[in-house]
């Protein structure tokens, strides 16, 4: 199943609650990881909250910062991220926030919800998907509640299928815990993002972050811990099958788009058609490039994203460049290749689909340049197919 990458995005007391009872939103964040937030959101493509969070907290969902807007308006994104929600029975205020911020909106819901939404003027395009319980429920947010929260018959698979046909390839879901707890337990979220607060709640009825249930075995990977003001960012993964731990669902994901990006080269019979990207350790997508891009001819897709970011970014040290194809460790129309401006960078780290052939440099090993110069290079030849795709011309 083609899916966009499922990014968790939580906050929680010490003792696990998202919420207290109170009739407002207990704020968990600091200032500056609101603005960490605020980052992400405009790294990914769609934010989805449960019908329960837009009753309970009327969120807006917004890419806040002027200068993030206009990049990704820079990159070819819309200013501001899909947002997508759920319900079975169709029935939100019309009035909400947000429908009426931001950009292009998605509800998914059951037939009659359908009914409802359409008849109730939603400003969004209702998509009735099946697979929903009978009688309908509603994904909610931290203070929802009643006799349709946490419904489990939801089809996740077909949703997130829907999206990816949208172009949304990276997914930021910011709650409620009903909706966590469902994608961790059908083992299709990729990442965690957990705040923690220095705070307690204490009261058994408010809502907790992770319901009961059966959840994938094993433990997750801890990527990163990040102090923030007052509160600690843990960032996890599930590690891929047979990979050791060396290998998560996010190198998968970025490496799967940098061998989309190698489609949109212009077509060359000198050159490979390659694409890459660059992300930060926060999996913050940093740049990304193709070969040939903005019309120049001799262009290489590494060469084409490191030069979008700052020589003086301190994120590059941590970062970890995809590439569809191996970097070159030779060329001729450049002083220098691919693998050299990597070391350069200071960037220690590469995940690759495909070694590259001798089709025009014979004996190449830029994998071997990089190994040399401290950088761990990754292959994951599962993706050498989806490389070598925008090539077949060249193939002797």
């Amino acid at each position: 199943m083609s899916k966009p990458y499922v990014l968790l995005s939580a906050a929680v007391s010490l003792d696990g609650y998202l919420d207290d009872t109170g009739p407002e939103r207990l704020l968990l964040s600091s200032p500056a990881d609101f603005d960490r937030v605020d980052e992400v959101r405009a790294s990914v493509d769609a934010i989805l909250v449960g019908a329960g969070t837009i009753r309970a907290d009327n969120p807006r969902l917004l890419v806040n910062s002027p200068e993030r807007r206009a990049a990704r308006v820079a990159a070819g994104l819309p200013e501001y991220p899909l947002k997508v929600t759920v319900s079975g029975s169709g029935e939100l205020d019309p009035a909400a926030q947000f429908w009426h911020t931001g950009g292009d909106k998605v509800l998914y819901t059951t037939e009659k919800g359908a009914e409802r939404a359409r008849a109730a003027g939603l400003a969004a395009d209702v998509v009735a998907l099946g697979g929903f319980e009978s009688g309908g429920f509603e994904l909610g947010g931290p203070k929802a509640g009643g006799p349709e929260s946490g419904g489990s018959g939801l089809d996740w698979r077909a949703l997130l299928a829907d999206l990816h046909a949208r172009g949304v390839r990276r997914l930021m879901v910011e709650g409620g815990g009903h909706i966590h707890t469902q994608l961790l337990q059908q083992e299709l979220a990729d990442e965690l993002q957990l705040v923690l607060a220095p705070l307690f709640v204490g009261d058994p009825a408010a809502p907790r972050l992770f319901g009961p249930g059966g959840y994938q075995p094993g433990r997750l990977r801890l990527v990163e811990t990040r102090r923030i003001q007052d509160v600690v960012l843990m960032r996890y993964e599930p590690t891929a099958p047979g990979a050791g731990g060396s290998v998560s669902a996010a190198d998968h994901h970025w490496l799967r788009l940098a061998c989309e990006l190698a489609e949109r080269c212009p077509p060359s019979e000198t050159a490979f058609s390659v694409g890459a990207v660059v992300v930060a350790a926060d999996g913050t997508e940093l740049a990304r490039g193709h070969s040939r891009e903005g019309g120049d001819p001799v262009v290489h897709a590494e060469e084409a994203a490191l030069a979008k970011i700052d020589a003086g970014d301190a994120r590059l040290a941590s970062a970890t460049v995809y590439s569809s194809l191996e970097p070159c460790a030779r060329r001729a129309s450049r002083p220098a290749a691919c693998a050299r401006l990597i070391l350069d960078a200071g960037v220690r780290r590469v995940v690759t689909g495909w070694r590259e052939p001798d089709t025009f440099v014979a004996g190449a090993d830029g994998s071997g340049l990089l190994a040399a110069g401290g950088v761990d290079v990754v292959v994951l030849p599962e993706y050498e197919a989806l490389a070598k795709a925008p090539n077949r011309h060249l193939a002797g």
